[in-house]
């Protein structure tokens, strides 16, 4: 009988995961080579592009609750969600690879226009792949039970979707036998995780059914901002994002990060250097990431969203600082075997801390959707969906340019040798690489005290109603 009844099968949450890993893919991309590839191709001043990234993003971001509002307002026979993913994906597959077009521009002023439209576009873009794709969520099952195992195993691909591009970059360069990496590798590495995209968000439209419905609701820019306001589940997530935005820093630095930690790394007959050193920081965060990842649904189910939010949190201020002083004290840049065990130890030790960061929102937006149905009569997706992208992309701006801001600090630039880089700039780097997201995770936790949908009693109310939801 349970059988019949389940509405989210294993194979429709592994189809929607794996739309999440495609969207993630091209995202990826964008977080770890979009400014070295400005700085290396383009020969783009590091700051000015940090200064553009961010305010394109937060430009872009004013895009996303009018976006949430079409959704919401939306009429399509096959759902909310689907048909903006479905129309989205192209544009956005099509704009990543444009990103990494090299052209050579004959003024500086045309450069940085030019970088500065198409980060507008892309983000704007992003978009309408991203907030009806995390969307979906809501709109799967009545069962919270069932959509909390498909965050967790969204959320899982959602990570290794972020970090892909740290295996197709240096598998590029070596099918193109290069050291590393040039125009045509960037622009390769972005066509493959392109057209991956398109077909992983087409496995996800094939294999996934929108089963809640409801009336199209169309609100104005004041009801938008008041739902924010209003809605406490909705904005102890937004503030949740926004106080932990540090904790993306290591992603969009991770280049840089390598590149002070390794010289020219050698296994068989590869040899990773330069821009294809992060697959090594890769290798060493992805075991516990992935662990940390796959376990928090079961630990949340055990023990609640918020506390094991909470727990997770503490870990990772703890350990990063911890961590962070042990590098400090025994990284050895002139013994490469010694260099490598500390990097991949602290790696393997503040990487658990990231776990409940991509599941619990979402987890926590899914009840705050149904939660607003059952206390308004009102079902509104597409607007709350809009808020948690809104805070995603903001957090990222920020993380982007304080990331930037600390290795422009240390004195680090991208032409530099191995043996050119001071321990000054080593420290640095590596203290908003390791340190930083600790601090930022730690801080987090504070709107999480809090949030109160994981009590058992409102569970309980919020089981029933949409149990017993008709449409």
């Amino acid at each position: 009988m349970e059988k019949q009844q389940k509405t989210l099968t294993f194979g429709k949450m592994l189809s929607y995961g794996i739309g999440i890993f495609g969207i993630q893919m091209c995202i990826g991309m964008l977080n770890t080579y979009q400014a070295q590839f400005y700085t290396s191709v383009l020969q783009a001043e590091l700051t000015k592009c940090a200064v553009i990234i961010l305010l394109a993003k937060i430009v872009s971001s004013l895009a996303d609750p009018v976006i949430g509002n079409l959704i919401d307002g939306s009429h399509f026979k096959s759902g909310k969600m689907k048909p903006f993913v479905a129309m989205s994906i192209i544009p956005f597959a099509a704009l990543t690879m444009v990103m990494f077009v090299a052209i050579d521009f004959r003024s500086d002023t045309a450069k940085y226009a030019w970088i500065t439209l198409t980060t507008v576009l892309w983000n704007m873009v992003m978009s309408f792949a991203e907030i009806p794709s995390q969307g979906m969520l809501a709109v799967l099952s009545p069962s919270s039970d069932e959509k909390s195992s498909a965050a967790g195993i969204s959320n899982m691909l959602k990570s290794v979707g972020l970090v892909a591009c740290n295996a197709v970059v240096p598998v590029v360069c070596i099918l193109t036998k290069s050291a590393v990496i040039t125009k045509k590798e960037y622009l390769i590495s972005a066509g493959v995780i392109a057209l991956g995209a398109c077909i992983f968000v087409a496995i996800m439209l094939k294999g996934t059914k929108e089963v809640i419905r409801s009336e199209p609701q169309n609100m104005s820019f004041k009801n938008m901002f008041t739902e924010l306001r209003t809605n406490k589940p909705l904005l102890i997530i937004f503030l949740i994002n926004m106080l932990g935005f540090g904790r993306n820093i290591a992603v969009t630095i991770g280049v840089q990060a390598a590149a002070v930690l390794f010289d020219e790394v050698t296994v068989g007959p590869i040899t990773l250097s330069g821009e294809n050193l992060p697959i090594i920081l890769g290798v060493g965060a992805m075991v516990t990431s992935v662990i940390s990842i796959a376990t928090i649904p079961m630990v949340a189910k055990r023990i609640g969203t918020k506390k094991s939010f909470m727990i997770y949190g503490i870990y990772g201020f703890v350990v990063s600082v911890v961590s962070y002083v042990f590098f400090v004290l025994t990284y050895d840049a002139s013994n490469p075997g010694k260099s490598f065990w500390v990097v991949f130890i602290i790696q393997f030790l503040t990487n658990f801390m990231f776990g409940p960061h991509g599941y619990a929102p979402l987890v926590m937006l899914s009840d705050a959707v149904d939660y607003k149905e059952m206390t308004t009569g009102k079902r509104t997706e597409g607007v709350q969906y809009s808020v948690l992208v809104l805070s995603i992309k903001l957090a990222n701006a920020f993380a982007v340019a304080l990331g930037i801001f600390m290795v422009g600090v240390s004195g680090y630039v991208g032409t530099m040798k191995f043996a050119e880089v001071t321990t000054s700039m080593r420290n640095t780097i590596m203290a908003a690489y390791w340190l930083f997201p600790g601090i930022f995770v730690g801080l987090s936790m504070i709107p999480m005290i809090f949030y109160k949908l994981d009590r058992p009693e409102i569970q309980k109310q919020l089981r029933e109603f949409m149990a017993n939801r008709k449409g």
